[in-house]
């Protein structure tokens, strides 16, 4: 059986509609102490009845539908924050997440993070330009639990991760009916509803349904809706005397503002950070209705109407389908999926820091681009020109006013794909299981793109369009744009993956077991892409500097197709020392195929990685202890990122690097007293580039060496029910934004809290609230400037989110 029937431990509910919406609290540690102890897992695992926990030769991290709904997450990417060796950048929303594992290097976005719903990749490539795999997913009350595994054997299961992968596992029909509704609120103008009802059609027949519904204004305000959308997903099993089938599906259509990075102060050589003058770190945003219906010049006499406030969405459904029949001495497993759908961007991407008005009217006339016109323009700011709001507001007099030029970029994708994973195992003999399995894949992109379209705008929130005119006639900006796309792309992708993987599991003694395995696989990619012309003058008008040139798609095109071979292993082997605690040690080989993006850009090269872990696991009624020690070695990782020059232009760098990198995770849990729980996870690790040239030896960028989360909660029976009493100190060391170490993140640490109250056998109300102290930390440098980002004490990051305060009621029926 799969461990969506082994088991079954109450979720959150909600309560009904005429209740203030909040959020589910209670968690299932109350779950008898022998259930934890024999808890199951299906990740990683050959066989489709999965295995204990403790029984496993690698690192998993797994949670309820309780503990997720404790955690508060903001995002489906936020959860992973309660996973060692996982480090989350979610500062950006509910989507567009940055996460990197274990010190494998990444300039971005999630390369090395694989998304599946009940076993299947929900799309196969972990990352796109644009699009990371944890942006297509949305937690709700039809999550019955969550399983992440790191490294262990995952780099021949599924799609192949060598990172981490995370399983969602949906809650299935049950005999005995139940359901929750859940209402919740929060400060920042959020208002949900989730509900779920799992039961039966007929005697072998069951079902479950459920979804939210969502609005908010953004815990940064964007001035309008930031987030709003929702979703429904159902699945129906049927029972059958050598197994079950089920049949799912899950359509997800949800908008959220995409937030970027804003102005900041720096001192300190680095190590302090403040506000900038007028912005709220942990609230404010350049976003805002003066940036949100714009209309972008794309070529000569073409535009395009874009609006911003879509953010970085979702719009798609995926169907799917899970078949574990026995067939005699053989056991069939099957996990196939469809997925099709649009994840589009709408994102503003800052590059230079804030300057004064006068400082950009002066910039203008001396780079002019060559322009004779402009040059004919001489003078001071203050006699060179005028300046005023683009959307009306009038004039600008004063020439110290902060400015930023900002842009505008609008990314199109319409993906589908199609996964299947098909499993035969067997007892060959006693002991000794052996599975052999293929998997298949095919997906698509469809992607139109129109990067940069730089725009001036005040540096304040809510920031305003701002037009300059010189005195001689020329216009600086036009509508705010000072310039046209400099990246476009219209393409067509699609690739296709072929393996074949073989393992086996032998149960030596009852105390030690061994398993091995091994994977052939074949990536095949087609494409074809529109040309471009670079410098195009968009209007044919010398008195206009906006949008004068840019990157044009020419109408003409090109093929591109690639394929290659490539192999992976893994070995471990699990030992009990006692009843109740084991020892392991794993080894494996994997790789990662360039994708689309890359191949567009002509970098083809593999990347391979290889792991070594070893690791403790034990559980009591009165404590756990999951720690794990690691290293890996990395080459071949290809960097992209899109710089801005000196004189405002942008440019492709492509790089490529090695890495190294090991540490230590740990997940520990200890009872002193009866009620009191005292957990403790985090992780300490060393990740340094090698054959980088003069980078070699430096920090993996973005990934702290060392986070932990210290997390007291403490029960209090009473007689109508229980309170539960939580908090969490979170800690975050210094990073480094780039590559070459010179942009310093420093360290910071956060407060959570809350209590939640369980009433009688079916209603929970919780109060909780995170970053309580309202810290200034950063995720996110400025990650188009190469080197240092610093000006006059001034840069641009990404911080993360200020005091949230949430409240739920929920009821179970």
């Amino acid at each position: 059986m799969t461990a969506n029937y082994q088991k079954k431990l109450l979720t959150g509910a909600a309560l009904a509609a005429l209740l203030m919406p909040a959020m589910t609290a209670a968690r299932a540690q109350d779950a008898a102490g022998a259930d934890m102890l024999e808890e199951i897992i299906v990740t990683g695992v050959a066989r489709s009845d999965g295995m204990k926990k403790l029984d496993a030769s690698f690192s998993i991290t797994t949670a309820t539908a309780e503990q997720i709904a404790e955690q508060q997450p903001s995002s489906t990417a936020d959860l992973l924050k309660i996973v060692p060796g996982v480090w989350v950048e979610s500062t950006s929303g509910t989507a567009g997440a940055n996460i990197s594992v274990r010190g494998f290097p990444a300039d971005g976005d999630a390369p090395f993070i694989t998304v599946q719903l009940d076993g299947s990749a929900i799309f196969p490539p972990p990352t796109l330009s644009f699009l990371e795999n944890s942006s297509l997913f949305r937690l709700d009350d039809t999550v019955e639990r969550v399983e992440v595994l790191r490294g262990g054997p995952s780099p021949i299961f599924s799609n192949g991760q060598p990172g981490a992968t995370i399983n969602f596992i949906q809650r299935k029909g049950k005999e005995n009916p139940e359901g929750s509704m859940k209402l919740t609120v929060g400060d920042e103008g959020l208002y949900r509803v989730d509900t779920y009802y799992q039961g039966k059609l007929d005697q072998d027949l069951l079902f479950s349904v459920g979804g939210f519904y969502r609005t908010s204004d953004g815990i940064r305000d964007t001035e309008y809706p930031a987030d709003r959308g929702g979703q429904v997903s159902g699945n129906v099993t049927k029972i059958l005397e050598n197994g079950e089938v089920t049949f799912y599906g899950r359509y997800t259509k949800d908008k959220n503002a995409f937030y970027t990075a804003i102005p900041l102060m720096s001192s300190n050589n680095g190590k302090d950070v403040s506000a900038f003058p007028g912005f709220s770190p942990g609230k404010g945003t350049l976003l805002g209705n003066d940036l949100r219906n714009v209309v972008l010049e794309v070529a000569p006499g073409q535009s395009i109407s874009r609006d911003f406030g879509e953010g970085r969405g979702v719009d798609a459904g995926i169907v799917g389908a899970t078949f574990d029949l026995t067939f005699g001495e053989w056991t069939v497993s099957n996990k196939m999926n469809y997925l099709s759908g649009q994840a589009n961007t709408r994102g503003l991407f800052s590059g230079a820091n804030p300057q004064t008005l006068g400082s950009f009217i002066n910039e203008t006339i001396t780079s002019a681009n060559g322009n004779a016109a402009v040059l004919a323009a001489a003078g001071s700011a203050a006699t060179a020109g005028s300046a005023s709001f683009a959307n009306g507001g009038g004039a600008i007099t004063d020439l110290n006013t902060q400015v930023i030029v900002a842009g505008l970029w609008s990314v199109d994708k319409d993906i589908e794909s199609f996964t299947d994973d098909l499993r035969f195992s067997r007892e060959i003999f006693e002991g000794n299981t052996l599975t052999i399995g293929a998997y298949f894949a095919d997906y698509s992109s469809k992607d139109v793109w129109y990067l940069g379209n730089n725009a001036l705008m005040t540096a304040t929130p809510n920031a305003k369009l701002v037009n300059v005119a010189l005195n001689n006639g020329v216009q600086a900006t036009r509508a705010g744009f000072v310039g046209a796309p400099f990246f476009a792309v219209n393409a067509i992708y699609n690739g296709q993956n072929i393996a074949g993987f073989i393992a086996d599991e032998w149960a030596l003694t009852e105390d030690l077991r061994i398993d091995v395995g091994g994977r052939v696989e074949q990536q095949k990619v087609n494409a074809t892409l529109e040309n471009v012309s670079g410098g195009v003058d968009l209007d044919g008008n010398p008195l206009t500097l906006a949008n004068n040139n840019a990157s044009v798609l020419n109408g003409t095109f090109r093929t591109l197709s690639y394929k290659n071979t490539e192999t992976s292993w893994t070995a471990g082997v699990n030992y009990y020392l006692t009843p109740d605690m084991s020892v392991f040690g794993r080894l494996n080989s994997g790789f990662k195929f360039p994708q689309f993006d890359n191949l567009r850009d002509g970098q083809d090269q593999m990347q391979k990685i290889d792991q070594q872990e070893v690791g403790l696991k034990t559980r009591t009624r009165d404590y756990a202890a999951y720690v794990t020690f690691f290293r890996n070695t990395f080459k071949g990782l290809p960097f992209q990122q899109f710089i801005i020059n000196p004189d405002g232009s942008q440019t492709q760098i492509n790089r490529i690097g090695d890495s190294e990198a090991y540490g230590i995770e740990f997940e520990l849990l200890v009872t002193p007293l009866e009620n009191l729980d005292l957990a403790l996870r985090g992780n300490w690790q060393k990740g340094e580039y090698k054959d980088l040239g003069a980078n070699s030896g430096n920090q993996v960028q973005r990934q702290p060496e060392i986070q932990f989360t210290f997390s007291p909660s403490y029960d209090i029976p009473t007689d109508w029910g229980k309170l539960r009493v939580f908090a969490s100190y979170n800690y975050i060391g210094k990073r480094f934004a780039d590559v070459e170490n010179a942009q310093r993140l420093p360290s910071y640490n956060t407060v959570d809290a809350g209590i939640s109250a369980d009433i009688g056998e079916n209603v929970t109300v919780q109060l909780s609230g995170t970053n309580l102290t309202n810290e200034l930390g950063l995720t996110e440098g400025n990650t188009r400037i190469i080197g240092g980002a610093n000006t006059g004490g001034v840069f641009l990051g990404r911080p993360i989110f200020g005091r949230n305060v949430k409240m739920s009621v929920a009821t179970r029926f």
